[in-house]
């Protein structure tokens, strides 16, 4: 069938936008001459696709307005999908290839299966069953034997398709093979789009354009035996799946919401939402028979669910800091004895009942002793079982571990329902010892998209409730029974959620500071208000502005610990020293006490001294006539969302701001550069009240490090002692004192080092042999013998009897083959440098043993300053954040950029 002239007018890919093709052999002419007379009609609006190019199908057919046709049918033969990727913005469906008599149209081709992708979708033949190429042709372009083929079917079947023609020539860009390809708007990957078609082996080009590759001339004989290797092309496929795999899965962590334009209704979080729910902790495990409570010397037997209770007590006994606190101890043996009387009271081992009334009386000695026997053992297993435990335990969380949000795979925070144990609190709280009982499903409600598959409760139960709140961000919610608080399954700190809440949060910080000034010269001038409300809402701005106080919320002192702020105040909180001192003490957040002297403007020492006037006394609020919602809600006349909680991220970024822009970091050490940023963050913790008790493991740490700087003087010290082995002459130049040993260093502990290192040297043979033995083992070969360890520490002796000649010497010995004094020297100096290092770690930690670092650079210091610091002084921001806060903070990473003059 004759073709329409408009067809001419538009050039076919493969051809070099020529009208007219080159001639073709005899042969491949009597070939497409018996393919175009088997060939049906289309029925109207179908395309009829060609076999696919070499490496993919480019036919695309689409309406005139971009939309997707119908797919053609076959009456016979098997079908084969060429579906494929849409350059179209509308994220489209794709139109379906024209389903073909594939055995009949090569019937002179060898058989060979066609690979399949596991969804059963099919994958296309080989170029030795699709190209039609001949191999007598000689030097012909493949794309232009493709495009001839093309014009044969489509003139024999009466169709012309001019918007397919431009698809083919619009696919043809210069886009390589290698790069994986954009995801559609809908979120499923285009692996998934284009139905199992997959990337054929080829010549070196593979990574070429294809619109280059189209015009690369190759000899067909290469071709078809390029195809003609059906195992080759099987793990191509598996190969090209995984790629295509890791592809979708790095393209998903590329979301750049930052970038994104912003939503107009910010209330809605999502449209879909899907997730398999929490995971449940695992059934408690009864004690063995001869592991009993002991109350009054007289073991006991309890029913499981109060043994489980003795349990919690008994296995941290090792934590003194707890289990020694009366609070502690009076509120778990309240509870105890409630679930004594609820599960029929404890009986010795003849059954008679055992009435438990003293806590004193109670030894949990066995108990502690079998759990920590536990821990030891599962400590000292093999690394093999360890990894393969670690292994089956990922597998079994992997479910729980992402869920899908609006079609983009993101990271589940806390998917674990807490266990039960024994509540602790922070600081004095009044409720530590608290039985937190088990949670169970019926208490649990799930919040998921309509759409979207409940996930199944654990057999035998089902959910207290499951709702689709688009407005809320959490997946999973239970009432916990110990301070009646809600607990949520949120997504993770590094997910597009969070993210944009840290986002918004530092950014209304930022936008405090267009505000500042006009708030406060307003409460300045209210300092001196004839109105006693707006006095003390003044006052309560000017500490919340000044010393970074939190604004306080009411509490329920039965409940929760007795925790104040500054609008919640009592009078024997607050002191005065005249002239202008406050000494403030009180409970804080997390119960963490606040203890600081201010010295203040004189008209705020006035005030308080107004407001602490008798009759008041102790327990009378020193603001009693200002509340927390009271005073957000004058804030937000100010600016749109600005509460007294916003007052602190902004003096912390802004602090941190001055204080990094002050700093001279001119030829300083990495070292120096990284404590000098860790000194700012110090003061910033400070002024934030980010305390914490000295840690158990403090002193030993501290300990350890000193260690260390003195076995790195000892090393630098025998190095010296080579130098003088090799030119004695040195002690006259250098002077007796450089060569003299530290006086940190006594000759006990000298002795003591030594023999630690000769010991280290073996553990370390031991346990390298160890891990040779089992690699042999798991290859299948046999184990090394006690006679191949002996020769090994043999080492370790050598190690010591040098030693022992060292402090009987008195000398040295130049280690190494041809030691030179100049290399000995450069190794003195990396020692000092070493030395140096160990020292500011060590005054960073003992200046961090009672400052949370962490809680402002996490939650109060904007990410963005850290990074401008890190790119202006060329320190690594590994430095500064952890692999898990680099995830966090990815958004701030990345929108700096190598912008290193963004300011707050």
């Amino acid at each position: 069938m004759a073709s329409d002239s408009s067809d001419d007018d538009r050039p076919l890919a493969g051809t070099n936008g020529h009208k007219s093709a080159p001639k073709i052999s005899p042969a491949t002419d009597r070939k497409m001459d018996k393919l175009a007379s088997r060939a049906r009609p289309a029925p109207p609006n179908v395309s009829i696709r060609n076999g696919p190019v070499e490496d993919n199908a480019m036919d695309i057919d689409t309406t005139p307005n971009g939309g997707p046709k119908r797919k053609a049918r076959s009456s016979v033969g098997q079908t084969v999908s060429y579906k494929d990727e849409s350059d179209s913005d509308n994220g489209a469906p794709l139109a379906k290839r024209q389903k073909s008599k594939h055995k009949q149209e090569d019937s002179d081709s060898d058989d060979e299966p066609i690979a399949r992708k596991k969804n059963g979708a099919r994958l296309p033949p080989s170029i030795k069953n699709t190209a039609m190429v001949d191999s007598s042709d000689d030097d012909q372009p493949l794309g232009t034997k493709i495009a001839q083929r093309k014009a044969a079917i489509e003139k024999s079947a009466g169709k012309k398709k001019p918007a397919a023609k431009k698809a083919i020539k619009d696919e043809s860009d210069d886009e390589p093979l290698a790069k994986p390809k954009k995801r559609q708007s809908n979120g499923v990957s285009a692996a998934k789009k284009t139905n199992g078609v997959k990337k054929e082996e080829s010549d070196s080009d593979s990574d070429a354009p294809i619109a280059k590759k189209v015009k690369k001339e190759a000899p067909a004989k290469a071709k078809v035996k390029a195809a003609a290797a059906p195992a080759k092309k099987g793990r191509l496929v598996k190969e090209e799946s995984v790629a295509n795999s890791a592809a979708d899965e790095e393209e998903e962590e590329e979301y750049r919401w930052w970038d994104a334009p912003k939503k107009e209704d910010d209330s809605i979080k999502w449209t879909t939402l899907e997730h398999n729910g929490v995971l449940f902790p695992p059934a408690y495990e009864p004690l063995p028979k001869d592991v009993k409570l002991i109350y009054d010397g007289t073991p006991v037997n309890l029913h499981v669910d109060a043994e489980e209770v003795a349990t919690f007590f008994g296995a941290m006994l090792h934590s003194t800091q707890n289990v020694e606190n009366p609070t502690f101890q009076k509120n778990f043996f309240k509870d105890f004895r409630d679930v004594l009387k609820e599960t029929g009271g404890a009986k010795d081992q003849n059954g008679k009942p055992v009435d438990i009334k003293e806590f004193a009386k109670l030894d949990f000695t066995k108990i502690f002793e079998y759990y920590k026997g536990l821990s030891e053992a599962k400590k000292a297993r093999p690394a093999a079982e360890k990894k393969a435990e670690k292994a089956e335990k990922d597998k079994f969380e992997a479910p729980y571990m992402y869920c899908k949000w609006d079609g983009r795979k993101e990271k589940v925070g806390n998917f674990r329902v807490e266990p039960p144990g024994l509540f602790r609190g922070r600081g004095e709280h009044p409720k530590t010892g608290t039985v937190k009982k088990r949670v169970m499903p019926e208490q649990v409600t799930i919040n998921i998209g309509k759409e979207a598959k409940v996930p199944d409760p654990p057999a035998g139960h089902k959910w207290k409730a499951v709702q689709h709140d688009n407005k809320a961000t959490w997946l999973a919610m239970w009432q916990e029974n110990v301070n009646g608080n809600y607990k949520y399954v949120m997504l993770a700190a590094n997910s597009t959620v969070k993210g944009q809440a840290d986002y918004k949060k530092f950014e209304k910080a930022r936008e405090l500071n267009k505000h500042i000034a006009r708030i406060r010269a307003d409460y300045t001038a209210e300092l001196k208000s004839e109105i006693m409300a707006e006095r003390q809402r003044a006052t309560a701005m000017y500490l919340i502005d000044k010393f970074a106080l939190r604004a306080g919320n009411e509490k329920d002192t039965e409940n929760e610990a007795e925790t104040v702020g500054c609008c919640s105040l009592k009078f024997e909180h607050v002191t005065l020293r005249e002239p202008n001192t406050v000494i403030f003490d009180f409970l804080g957040k997390d119960s963490i006490r606040f203890y600081n002297e201010f010295t203040v403007e004189r008209q705020v020492f006035k005030n308080l001294k107004l407001f602490k006037k008798p009759p008041k006394a102790d327990g009378d609020d020193i603001f009693d006539r200002l509340t927390t919602s009271q005073l957000n809600k004058h804030l937000s006349n100010y600016m749109p969302g600005l509460t007294a909680k916003v007052f602190r991220t902004y003096n912390a970024s802004h602090t941190m701001s001055t204080l990094l822009q002050s700093l001279s970091v001119e030829n300083r050490t990495m070292a120096e550069k990284i404590k000098l940023y860790n000194d700012c963050n110090r003061e910033v913790a400070v002024i934030c009240n980010h305390k914490r008790t000295v840690g158990a493991a403090h002193e030993a740490q501290m300990e350890k490090l000193a260690d260390r700087i003195k076995g790195l003087k000892y090393q630098k010290w025998r190095t010296k002692m080579m130098m003088l082995d090799l030119d004695p002459k040195l002690k006259k130049k250098k002077g007796a004192e450089y060569f003299a040993l530290d006086e940190d260093i006594t000759q006990e502990w000298l002795l003591e080092h030594q023999k630690f290192l000769v010991e280290e040297q073996r553990t370390k043979i031991q346990k390298k042999f160890e891990k040779d033995n089992e690699k042999r083992v798991a290859d299948g070969e046999a184990e090394l013998d006690e006679k191949e360890l002996k020769e090994r520490l043999r080492v370790a002796a050598e190690l010591e009897a040098k030693y022992k000649k060292e402090n009987k010497t008195k000398k040295v010995e130049a280690e190494g083959k041809g030691p030179a004094v100049e290399k000995l020297e450069a190794a003195v100096s990396k020692f000092d440098d070493r030395i140096k290092t160990l020292e500011l770690q060590c005054a960073d930690r003992e200046g961090n043993k009672e400052v949370a670092l962490g809680t402002s650079k996490i939650n109060y210091i904007d990410p963005r300053l850290t990074v401008v610091f890190a790119k202006k002084f060329n320190v690594p921001i590994e430095k500064f954040f952890s692999k898990t806060l680099r995830d966090k903070f990815k958004w701030a990473i990345e929108s700096v950029g190598d912008d290193d003059t963004w300011e707050f």
